[in-house]
C-alpha cells in the first residue's frame, strides 16, 4: 500500500483524539470499578477511631465505649489500685508485659499513657469472652488476696487493674490495650496514637 496522498498531520490528529479518548473510556469504566473495592462508609466508620469523654469518670469507676465491634474500658484507678498493683508480681503471668499485647508507649508498672487511666479492651485472651468488673477487694467469691481487677466467670480468668492476667488460669496473655491517645485531659481517642494505628 502505498502512503502517497496520504495527509500524515491529519492521521496523527485521528491516532491521537482515538487515544485520548480510549484513554477517557478507560477511566470511566475503571473509576466505579476500583471505587466498589473501597471499604463502605459504613465500613469505614465501624473501624474509624473514636474519642470518649472521660471528664465525669470517678474514681473507681469504669466507662466502655466501642471501637472496631469490641468494648473498649475505661477505668479510673484509684491511688490505693495503683500500689496494689506492685503487690501482685509474684501471682501474675507476665507483671512486665513482655509479651506484645499494648502499644510501646503502655509498656510500663500501669500499662497506660496516665497511671490513673487504663484503657484496654474488655475481650478475655482466652475464648473471647468478656469478664466482669471487679472492683471489690477481697469478695467472698474470688478470694482474700483479691484487690479489684476483671474476672472471666466463664471460665475463670482472671486480670488485674492494669489487665495483666494471674497465673494458673485459661487466659494465655495480659488484656490487649489498643492505640489510643489524649486530646485533652478529659478527651481519648482510641484507635489512634499518633503512629501507625
Amino acid at each position: 500500500m502505498s502512503n502517497e496522498g496520504v495527509d500524515k498531520g491529519r492521521r496523527r490528529l485521528l491516532i491521537g483524539a482515538t487515544t485520548a479518548m480510549g484513554a477517557v473510556g478507560a477511566a470511566y469504566v475503571a473509576v466505579p470499578f476500583i471505587k466498589s473495592m473501597s471499604p463502605s462508609a459504613k465500613a469505614r466508620a465501624a473501624g474509624a477511631p473514636v474519642e470518649a469523654d472521660i471528664s465525669k469518670l470517678e474514681p473507681g469507676q469504669r466507662i466502655t465505649v466501642e471501637w472496631r465491634g469490641k468494648p473498649i474500658w475505661l477505668v479510673h484507678r484509684t491511688e490505693q489500685n495503683l500500689s496494689d498493683l506492685e503487690t501482685l508480681r509474684d501471682v501474675l503471668a507476665d507483671p512486665d508485659s513482655e509479651m506484645p499485647q499494648q502499644p510501646d508507649y503502655c509498656k510500663n508498672a500501669t500499662r497506660s499513657i496516665k497511671p490513673e487511666i487504663l484503657v484496654a479492651i474488655g475481650i478475655c485472651t482466652h475464648l473471647g469472652c468478656s469478664p466482669t468488673y471487679r472492683p471489690d477487694v477481697a469478695p467472698e467469691d474470688l478470694g482474700a488476696e483479691w484487690k479489684g481487677g476483671f474476672f472471666c466467670p466463664c471460665h475463670g480468668s482472671k486480670f488485674d487493674l492494669a489487665a495483666r492476667v494471674y497465673k494458673g488460669v485459661p487466659a494465655p496473655t495480659n488484656l490487649v490495650i489498643p492505640p489510643h491517645k489524649y486530646l485533652s485531659d478529659t478527651l481519648i481517642v482510641v484507635g489512634e496514637d499518633g503512629e501507625a494505628a
